[in-house]
């Protein structure tokens, strides 16, 4: 058993950390950070680089640390994250297969990230070895309800648009270009 749970936790969490380092450094013929960022900016997901950073980032240490068996609960709900954000930003409107570019494969990883909290890392993990092994029905609940809030309020966020009197971080000469033209004087 716990053999098998080292090579699902290998397995899946390498898979992340593939798809993680294609989308921040374009490794494995990913699109790296500025197509991310692309991807993210078409998904209406706002700021498109911050958000194309917070995906790649936890796919890439989530997977790290699923893999390792560390901190398995918290992993998994970052990643679960991911995986509802992508079903329903990019595959739901396909329908469920992921022959039609559905969302078939994005279910598939939420339940075995489900079934490896509710398992638990295994002896052969970081948290077993640490004493910190959480695992049990109630952890995999909480890695999946953590990681459909966190993606409803990516998604909520990301779709706020701009107001007029948003403060402006960027430098303040843009804030003062956006101030003149909403005040009807075009720059």
């Amino acid at each position: 058993m716990d053999l098998g749970r080292l090579v699902a936790r290998l397995v899946i969490g390498g898979l992340f950390v593939g798809h993680g380092t294609q989308k921040l450094f374009g490794w494995f013929g990913g699109p790296g950070i500025e197509g991310t960022e692309q991807m993210t900016e078409a998904l209406d997901l706002q700021p498109a680089r911050p958000n194309a950073l917070l995906v790649g980032a936890t796919e890439t240490a989530g997977g790290a640390f699923v893999a390792l068996g560390a901190a398995t609960p918290a992993a998994a709900a970052g990643l679960i994250g991911t995986m509802v954000t992508a079903a329903r930003k990019v595959h739901l409107s396909n329908g469920f297969w992921a022959a039609n570019g559905g969302y078939e494969f994005n279910v598939a990883l939420i339940a075995a990230l489900m079934a490896l909290v509710d398992a638990g890392p295994g002896k052969l993990s970081f948290d077993a070895m640490t004493g910190r092994e959480r695992k049990g029905s109630n952890w995999a609940l909480a890695s999946l309800a953590t990681g459909a809030a966190a993606s409803a309020a990516v998604i909520a966020i990301g779709q706020r648009k701009a107001r007029p009197n948003d403060i402006d971080l960027r430098s303040p000469e843009a804030a003062a270009a956006a101030n003149d033209e909403v005040a009807g004087d075009p720059a």
